[in-house]
């Protein structure tokens, strides 16, 4: 699974109409609806605003797409279609287009906005997706430098601690790295 690094646009003019591809970072359900009503208001004049998005949350999948008044199943299914056949989550991509006069059909609607979706994709910064897991520990002061060394070599962090009688640590770690780490602490 893959990840997009930063928001990344793509533009093309096809047959008078204009198509913008949006491809933007979203963590939450809640990231892509602020996006697309931002959207909404910067494009006031835009014909369809259609969206696709595929977000990993802690209760599973949140996959939707909108044809956004196009025809049924010629913009959106084809964006999502994308994020899905490459394996890209934590996303959204967006396709704003200005009809520019000339109707496109709907085989026509469907190659535009699957060939912006396939542009803008193709333009962003992909990064392999590592899903972390935090884990909290407690331990003996003579064993925090120990855990510190494992969590280096695990491509760890420590992003809580609490000293008193003994060490209260939470930490942060690619969650394939956990039962490494969980054999070290035995």
């Amino acid at each position: 699974m893959k990840i997009v690094v930063k928001t990344s646009e793509y533009e093309e003019l096809i047959k008078k109409s204009r198509f913008i591809g949006i491809i933007s970072p979203c963590k939450t359900e809640q990231d892509a609806l602020r996006l697309l009503q931002q959207l909404h208001i910067q494009h006031p004049n835009a014909s369809h605003i259609v969206y696709a998005y595929r977000i990993q949350s802690v209760d599973g999948w949140i996959c939707r797409f909108n044809d956004a008044g196009e025809p049924s199943g010629t913009a959106g299914k084809p964006i999502f279609q994308h994020l899905e056949g490459k394996q890209l989550i934590n996303l959204i991509v967006v396709v704003i287009r200005y009809f520019g006069g000339i109707k496109l059909g709907a085989g026509g609607l469907t190659r535009a906005y699957s060939n912006t979706a396939k542009h803008v994709i193709d333009a962003a910064e992909l990064l392999e997706y590592i899903e972390m897991a935090e884990l909290d520990i407690d331990l003996n002061y003579s064993q925090l430098q120990n855990l510190e060394y494992q969590l280096k070599k695990l491509e760890g962090s420590i992003i809580a601690q609490d000293f008193s009688d003994n060490v209260k640590i939470r930490v942060k770690l690619p969650k394939h790295n956990l039962p490494v780490l969980l054999s070290h602490l035995s």
